[in-house]
């Protein structure tokens, strides 16, 4: 037996799946332990949001600056820094409350000289997650999409940017396109959504759940054949209409990010599309 719901709530069904994903994000960030340490070193490397010292015993640490990081306005290479910090979402990558840089004199100067040097040889696998760290939080991404579409069954593959933060240092826009095929319909869409990443654990962590809203234009055109008796009728329709899109998922680190989305008020866009994605 079908189900068939009226047109202002087509898509409302989906909404439960959307806020079980957030709900499981949540749950999952309630698990973090709230280790807190403190460390000195010097530092080899420096950003807006991140930064690697060199420990006394030659290891490395990489530290992710959140929205409460207490911290100078410059974190000078070759510095003597004391960091007081949390566990991370990850091995390997502490979140840092403080950050307290010695002043200068001769040990200083001395370090300068050898932090450049020990910036070479910083183990790769940190290497690597600085730079994720720093491709995440740029104010300006592309990205392309793809995946599935339900009531009508679609394939659907398309391109995305990304802006932000504005207003809040959570909230982004995110127009996209998306051009989607089946049997007998093609979608062309174009989305205007925002989306607002829930602060339930580090900003520059592994992963984060988000959800989002914004209008939907959709163009459809479907195309049916026919065969009655001996002959063959072929006709087609095509119509657009605009409609409200409701979204939640998770983003990750390394670019990717999963998401399911809804549209309401919309007769021709499908009731529920699965999206999967990557942002360079």
């Amino acid at each position: 037996m079908t189900i068939q719901f009226p047109r202002s709530f087509r898509g409302l069904p989906a909404l439960g799946m959307l806020a079980a994903l957030i709900s499981t994000s949540s749950a999952l960030a309630q698990d973090r332990t709230d280790d807190v340490t403190t460390m000195t070193g010097t530092v080899t490397s420096a950003s807006r949001n991140t930064m690697v010292i060199r420990t006394g015993n030659n290891a490395y640490q990489l530290f992710v600056f959140d929205r409460d990081t207490i911290k100078p306005a410059t974190v000078p290479v070759g510095s003597q820094a004391r960091v007081v910090s949390s566990a991370g979402d990850e091995p390997g990558v502490r979140i840092a409350r403080s950050v307290t840089v010695g002043g200068e004199g001769s040990a200083s100067r001395d370090t300068s000289t050898s932090a450049a040097a020990d910036s070479t040889v910083v183990p790769q696998e940190v290497r690597r997650m600085e730079r994720n760290i720093e491709r995440e939080a740029r104010r300006f991404q592309l990205g392309i999409r793809g995946g599935v579409a339900l009531d009508p069954e679609l394939v659907l593959i398309g391109l995305q940017s990304q802006v932000g933060p504005f207003f809040s240092p959570d909230l982004y826009f995110r127009p996209n396109v998306e051009f989607a095929y089946g049997e007998v319909t093609a979608l062309f869409g174009l989305n205007l959504e925002a989306i607002y990443r829930l602060p339930i654990n580090s900003r520059r962590g592994r992963w984060a759940a988000y959800f989002g809203a914004g209008p939907g234009f959709n163009f459809i055109h479907q195309s049916f054949e026919r065969q009655t008796g001996q002959s063959r009728i072929d006709f087609g329709d095509f119509h657009s209409d605009a409609g409200l899109n409701i979204l939640g998922g998770m983003r990750f680190r390394s670019g990717t990010f999963v998401e399911l989305k809804t549209s309401v008020y919309s007769e021709p866009a499908p009731t529920l599309r699965l999206i999967f994605g990557y942002n360079f």
